[in-house]
């Protein structure tokens, strides 16, 4: 099984992270551009109110072997009952022929990582009700929540 380290992405990878994203949202037959792809990517680098970790495939001596195949994008989620701030796991994504490889778990094992830096409890996340094989992932590394969420349209 492959080795891999992670990190945030890098301003000199808007390819293939756009290739990961792209696959992100054909996954949700979510429609997206080049013109989204960059706002995603400006919010990023520019506006710095997303962060995204990326995982790569590293060799035995820990250098970096091709490109990116997976990503994460969170952000800071301010709870006020609780009094706390939190982190918010909006998407991820594995590219098809490396799910399985251990890149998930070096994502999580990333975020985790990010969530103690940062002093955040928790990191939420949703997912879609026929996500199954995705959802036998995350029964086993967090807890599932009782709470319905909804989207109002203004």
């Amino acid at each position: 099984m492959p080795e891999w380290t992670v990190r945030p992405v890098r301003s000199d990878e808007f390819e293939p992270w756009t290739r990961l994203y792209r696959g992100y949202a054909d996954f949700y037959h979510w429609p997206t551009s080049d013109e989204h792809q960059r706002q995603i990517w400006g919010w990023i680098h520019d506006e710095r109110c997303i962060d995204c970790l990326v995982a790569i495939e590293v060799d035995n001596e820990g250098n970096e072997v091709g490109e990116i195949q997976a990503l994460a994008h969170l952000r800071e989620w301010v709870r006020p009952l609780r009094g706390i701030r939190a982190g918010y796991l909006d998407d991820l994504f594995v590219e098809p022929a490396y799910r399985g490889s251990g890149a998930v778990q070096a994502l999580y094992d990333g975020m985790r990582l990010m969530a103690a830096e940062r002093e955040w409890p928790i990191i939420r996340w949703t997912t879609a009700d026929d996500n199954y094989r995705a959802r036998s992932l995350y029964d086993r590394l967090a807890t599932r929540t009782t709470w319905v969420t909804y989207d109002m349209t203004p």
